[in-house]
Formats: structure tokens, C-alpha cells, sequence
């Protein structure tokens, strides 16, 4: 992690995962999902008076999501430490809600873990930081809104065990390897 973002943001970071934590990301899920599944997903009318389930409304989601799982796949970089910050603040929040509601406090499900991003990887992410960036204004604000609250769900659910496994061994493995292809073809003109 750099030195200086460590100082500055070291006291409103965290890797590890909190019950508390864990238990934001999972509502947040759950509700924008339930509101995909009950109509206001942004599909064409369907007799009755519903509207569709039209799958490409969650892709902002679940883009989303999967900019969450590599931002905490990048650990010694601005990423990495925007992540834990974002799990600090699920923690918080959770753990706040938690002990009020329940009286309980939230103990550590796991710490901050996803598959190591390579430097193909890595070429990908700074590639897809960077447009999304510059076109951040092109996007509607619902679409923007979806995408940073996937980008918090991911944040939080990319634990190294159980079935939210699957979201880095998935995610990052697959943003590795389309590096290694584009570096193949476009640099050395081969499949590699």
C-alpha cells in the first residue's frame, strides 16, 4: 500500500469482513434485484400493467460488481485502498445497524482476498478506470447510480471462502486472461 494513502486513509480502511459488512452488501443485492424482479427494472410495458424483467437492466449491477471484486484485487493501489474503505464503511454501517437492532457486535468473516491480478490483468483494469472515467458523464444517472452500488456490493462480498468464492476465482482469472490475450495479439500478434 502506498505510505502516504496509508496514513492518510489508513484509519478509514479495512480488509477484513465483518458479519455486519457482509450483511450490507447482501441487502443491497437483495433489494436491487427484488426491484428488478418486481417491475422497475426499466423494461417495456407487458400486458397487465408490469413491466418486463429485462436482464440488461442489471448489467450496470453487475458491471458493478465486478469493478468491486478487482478493486480489492488491487491491494497496493489506489483501488485497493478506495475498497477498503468502502468495506470500512459497510462495516460501519452494518455493524452500527447490527448492534442497535440486535444488540449484537459483528465478528470477522474473512479478510480481504481475491485471486492475484497479473500485470496483463492489471493492464485491463487501468484501461477500464480510465474510460470509464472520461465517460463517467455519458452515462445516465441511474445507470451511474446502479454501477457505484454494484461497485460496493463487490466490494464487500469478494471474501476468499463459501460460495462468494466464485465472484474472484471468476472475475479476476477472466480480466488476467483477456490481458494475456490482448497483450498476444495486439503487441505480438499471437494467441498466447
Amino acid at each position: 500500500m502506498n505510505t502516504l494513502a496509508a496514513v492518510a486513509f489508513g484509519q478509514f480502511s479495512a480488509t477484513a469482513l465483518t458479519g455486519a459488512g457482509l450483511a450490507v452488501g447482501l441487502s443491497m443485492l437483495a433489494v436491487d434485484h427484488y426491484t428488478w424482479w418486481k417491475g422497475s427494472g426499466g423494461g417495456p410495458a407487458v400486458a397487465g400493467g408490469g413491466s418486463s424483467k429485462d436482464p440488461k437492466a442489471l448489467i450496470p449491477t453487475w458491471s458493478g460488481i465486478a469493478y468491486g471484486v478487482v478493486m480489492v484485487a488491487c491491494p497496493a493501489g489506489a483501488l485497493g485502498i478506495i475498497s477498503g474503505m468502502l468495506r470500512w464503511g459497510g462495516n460501519t454501517f452494518g455493524g452500527f445497524i447490527m448492534s442497535t437492532a440486535t444488540g449484537q457486535t459483528a465478528g470477522t468473516v474473512a479478510n480481504a482476498s481475491a485471486p492475484a491480478l497479473t500485470w496483463e490483468g492489471a493492464l485491463v483494469v487501468t484501461a477500464a478506470t480510465i474510460s470509464l472515467w472520461v465517460l463517467r458523464k455519458k452515462f445516465a444517472a441511474e445507470v451511474r447510480r446502479k454501477f457505484r452500488r454494484g461497485v460496493w456490493v463487490g466490494c464487500l462480498l469478494t471474501i476468499g471462502t463459501g460460495v462468494f468464492a466464485y465472484l474472484g476465482t471468476t472475475v479476476v482469472p477472466t480480466v488476467n486472461e483477456i490481458g494475456a490475450q490482448l497483450i498476444g495479439s495486439v503487441v505480438h500478434g499471437s494467441l498466447t
